[in-house]
């Protein structure tokens, strides 16, 4: 899966949870969670909504890998590859 494969499901992701959020303003080096003000619980849905829709099994100990646009790029273009 490609990289801009994989931004365009993070911003579907993110939409349902934040659907205010507009993709062109997001810093892709700058927390997400900071950026659109996302507390724990809408995180977990984040991450929820990330591995429903690429299917990819996101444990709890790689959660901090999803911090940013580009963290989350490059972790899930790893396990995509696989």
């Amino acid at each position: 899966m490609s990289p801009d494969a994989i931004r365009d499901a993070l911003f579907a992701c993110l939409g349902q949870i934040a659907p205010e959020a507009e993709a062109s303003e997001i810093d892709p080096g700058r927390s997400l969670r900071e950026q659109l003000d996302l507390d724990s619980m809408d995180f977990l849905r984040f991450a929820v909504a990330v591995h429903g829709r690429l299917g990819v099994e996101i444990p709890e100990a790689d959660y901090p890998r999803l911090a940013t646009l580009e963290s989350a790029i490059a972790y899930l273009g790893e396990k995509v590859g696989r």
